[in-house]
C-alpha cells in the first residue's frame, strides 16, 4: 500500500516523532498505523505513549445525584456560544433528570422532542448523546464531578465509605487522568500484551543484556499499570498518597467518565 502524507501527517500528530521515522515506520510495517505507533514506540521515538484525543463537540454532560442513583446525559451543539445559554443549560439538566428517572436505555428517543425544539429555540443543530446511570449496589456513596468547562463529568459508585470528600476527590481523580481501569485486574489482556511486547522490544533495542530484559520490562510494566489504572495512581491533590491510599478500606464498584467528543474521536479511528 503507498504511504500517503496524510497517513504521515496522522502518525505524526499521535507520536510526536519526525515525519521522516513516522514515514519509514509506515513502510516498515505496511501502512499498519498501530503497528506503526509500537515501532515508533520500540526504537524510542514516539513522544506520546497514546493518542491525546482532542474533543471536538460542543456542549454540556448533565449530572444529577440522588441519594443511591445518579445519572450523566451528554447534550451537544454547534459552539460554545450557545452552550452557554442558560435555555441550553436547563434542558441539558432536564435530560439527566430523565436518564436519573427513567434508565439510559432508549433516551435519545425520548427527548427527541425536546431536541427538535431547542434547534428552532436557539437556531443551531443539537444532538442529544450518550447516557448513563449508576445506582449503589451496597452500602456506599455516589462521588461526581462536572469540569468547569461542562464538557467532562465523572461517576463513581463507593462501598463501604460515606465520605463525600474523598468521593468527590476520586471523581476528580477520574476526571483528570481518565484511567483504563479499576486496578490490574481490569486491563485488557491484549492491552497488557502488546505494551509488554513494546517494553521488551524497547528494551533490546537500548541494548540491555539479554538475562536481564525481562526484569527491566517487569519494572516498567508496574510503572505503566501505576500511571493506567484508577486505584494505584498518584493522588492529584496529594502525590505522597495513591487513590489506595485514599480509600482507607472502602471499594470502587464501578464508574463512568464522559468527555464530549471522545465518542467521536473514536469513530473516526475506527475509519
Amino acid at each position: 500500500m503507498a504511504i500517503t502524507a496524510a497517513m504521515v501527517k496522522s502518525l505524526r500528530e499521535k507520536t510526536g516523532a519526525g515525519m521522516m521515522d513516522c514515514k519509514k515506520a509506515l513502510v516498515e510495517n505496511d501502512a499498519d498505523e498501530a503497528a506503526a505507533l509500537d515501532w515508533l514506540r520500540q526504537k524510542g521515538l514516539s513522544k506520546a505513549a497514546k493518542k491525546a484525543g482532542r474533543a471536538t463537540s460542543e456542549g454540556l454532560v448533565g449530572c444529577v445525584v440522588e441519594a443511591n442513583r445518579a445519572a450523566l446525559a451528554e447534550f451537544k451543539c454547534e459552539t460554545d456560544f450557545v452552550a452557554r445559554n442558560e435555555k441550553f443549560q436547563e434542558i441539558a439538566a432536564k435530560f439527566a433528570n430523565d436518564v436519573l428517572e427513567n434508565g439510559a436505555e432508549g433516551f435519545t428517543a425520548r427527548v427527541e422532542a425536546d431536541v427538535n425544539e431547542a434547534i428552532a429555540t436557539l437556531g443551531e443543530n443539537m444532538s442529544a448523546g450518550r447516557a448513563h446511570r449508576i445506582e449503589l449496589s451496597g452500602e456506599g456513596i455516589i462521588g461526581s464531578y462536572i469540569h468547569s468547562n461542562g464538557k467532562i463529568g465523572v461517576l463513581v459508585e463507593i462501598l463501604g465509605s460515606d465520605d463525600a470528600e474523598m468521593a468527590k476527590g476520586v471523581a476528580m481523580q477520574i476526571a483528570a487522568t481518565n484511567p483504563v481501569a479499576i486496578d490490574e485486574d481490569g486491563v485488557p489482556a491484549d492491552l497488557v500484551a502488546r505494551e509488554r511486547e513494546v517494553q521488551r522490544q524497547k528494551t533490546l533495542e537500548e541494548g540491555k543484556p539479554e538475562n536481564i530484559v525481562d526484569k527491566i520490562v517487569d519494572g516498567r510494566m508496574a510503572k505503566f499499570f501505576k500511571e493506567i489504572t484508577l486505584v494505584n495512581q498518584p493522588y492529584i491533590r496529594d502525590d505522597k498518597m495513591s487513590i489506595r491510599d485514599l480509600l482507607k478500606g472502602a471499594t470502587i464498584a464501578s464508574l463512568v467518565r464522559f468527555e464530549l467528543g471522545e465518542d467521536d474521536a473514536k469513530e473516526e479511528d475506527a475509519e
